[in-house]
């Protein structure tokens, strides 16, 4: 059996580890992808990187395996954010989805006048992050914060990092010239709730030092596309500028 399926350990990983795997992983490993004592998987964290591990037994409800050997180290990796207002069940979970494949660090979910969801399941966005990050070949997860208003995010954002709002009001797209500046902090992509930003909102957004204002497209975009695009595109300029 080849070793393509992966799995986020959290714990510590090492060579000649004996331990167990999660109930829910358990599960899927035994009874699911039907893996018996022999067949190899890899598991990984941001602490440890990625290693190739060996089934040794099913017991009850958990599966033991051996840590065998250190198959890829952690990268460093662009401090890249997104800031984004809650929406309906099923485009968040494609934007917290495809954001974490492109890259996202960290998740803070903001609180403005014109939020309708003001309630998210964390933990489910936590599941969502890590399959996510399971499925497409990185080593580290994503954080996620808890729902905060956005003067408190505003407020708290690392004087040395770079906000960058995604502005419909906005004309400039100059993102290569933004990102060409030397950044020692967070790279962070603002989005707005549908219906965008109240205008009292967005004058305290761009009234901060750390701001650039971007022009994403001529349409109006819906809150998830906007997000993919942004992360999109701010992460090519990061890897490839």
């Amino acid at each position: 059996m080849s070793s393509k399926i992966r799995l986020y350990f959290s714990k510590e990983l090492k060579a000649n580890l004996l331990s167990t795997l999660s109930k829910e992983q358990s599960h899927y490993i035994k009874n699911v992808m039907r893996l018996k004592p022999g067949d190899k998987i890899s598991l990984f964290n941001a602490t440890n990187g990625e290693w190739d591990a060996k089934i040794v037994n099913h017991v009850r409800e958990a599966t033991e395996f051996k840590v065998e050997t250190l198959s890829k180290r952690q990268n460093v990796e662009n401090d890249l954010w997104l800031a984004f207002s809650p929406i309906k069940k099923n485009p968040l979970d494609m934007m917290i989805q495809k954001t974490t494949e492109l890259g996202i660090q960290k998740f803070i979910p903001i609180l403005s006048e014109r939020t309708i969801v003001k309630e998210i399941n964390i933990e489910r966005m936590k599941k969502i992050i890590v399959e996510a990050s399971e499925q497409s070949n990185r080593i580290s997860v994503p954080k996620i914060k808890n729902l905060e208003p956005l003067k408190n995010f505003l407020n708290q954002f690392p004087k040395n990092g770079c906000l960058i709002f995604c502005d419909i009001n906005c004309e400039k797209n100059d993102l290569k010239d933004i990102l060409s500046k030397k950044i020692l902090g967070p790279v962070c992509v603002l989005i707005g709730p549908e219906g965008d930003f109240s205008e009292k909102e967005r004058q305290l957004i761009i009234e901060k030092k750390e701001i650039c204002s971007l022009s994403l497209a001529n349409n109006i975009l819906r809150a998830e596309t906007a997000a993919i695009a942004a992360v999109t595109i701010v992460n090519y300029h990061l890897n490839f500028s």
